[in-house]
């Protein structure tokens, strides 16, 4: 049977303002992923949209999502117990944030509160050596910008996972599991625009944490090298 196309997981709502004005995680997935609606197929996860087979999927795409991977809410590990096996058929997946967490704890790793708190912001992310030589992270900058937003992490990766990147906050904030699984923590999707507005709708836990969120707001950036990760991603799964 011919694949399809990318499955496009769906595990949760923006912010009312900013879906109303830049529009919901989907839609800015799909833009990166090279914006073809055609060859992506949305599966509303907290809907309980039937998740298709394996036999049928050229790649996944797990979003994130303001859930926590901790509270094991029935659609979360609904889509746990399906990513096991199709992580197993060598299906190209890739997990942002939420989704990042949820492959890491579906194959065996821990999840659970960031002991630092929550991370916010544009940051720098290092890639290790391994990142080198691996398929979307390849050929890019030792130090590159990505646009965070988590309170929990990956505390303990899967066995046999290689870490691909990390900085001062998380240990983790990439890994790839076997040839064609991998977990972002950070957003690869993120504009600017939507990374000002998370600042924004967070301002009293942001202030809570002792954090400065016009500081956060001003240091927001443009992240090119995140977003050729979800590009390199697509084109290994419509090759």
């Amino acid at each position: 049977m011919d694949r399809t196309g990318i499955v496009l997981v769906k595990t949760g709502d923006t912010f009312p303002d900013i879906r109303e004005t830049l529009q919901d995680f989907e839609h800015w997935i799909t833009r990166g992923l090279g914006g073809d609606p055609r060859q992506i197929d949305v599966v509303n996860a907290p809907a309980l949209d039937p998740l298709p087979g394996a036999a049928v999927i050229a790649g996944v795409v797990i979003a994130g999502s303001h859930a926590m991977v901790t509270q094991n809410l029935d659609w979360s590990l609904r889509v746990e117990k399906w990513l096991a096996p199709v992580v197993g058929a060598g299906i190209p997946v890739l997990g942002i944030c939420y989704g990042h967490q949820l492959l890491a704890k579906a194959m065996g790793g821990l999840v659970d509160f960031h002991p630092q708190g929550l991370e916010i912001g544009t940051a720098a992310i290092h890639l290790t050596h391994a990142a080198t030589a691996d398929p979307l992270f390849h050929d890019l900058p030792a130090v590159i910008t990505a646009h965070t937003c988590h309170s929990q992490t990956v505390l303990r990766l899967p066995e046999g996972a290689v870490c691909l990147a990390e900085n001062s906050h998380d240990p983790h904030h990439a890994f790839r599991l076997g040839r064609a699984a991998w977990g972002v923590q950070f957003h690869p999707e993120y504009s600017r625009a939507v990374m000002a507005g998370y600042i924004d709708n967070m301002v009293p836990v942001i202030t809570a944490l002792g954090k400065d969120a016009d500081q956060l707001r001003r240091s927001v950036t443009d992240t090119p090298e995140a977003l050729k990760i979800l590009e390199r991603f697509a084109g290994l799964c419509l090759a």
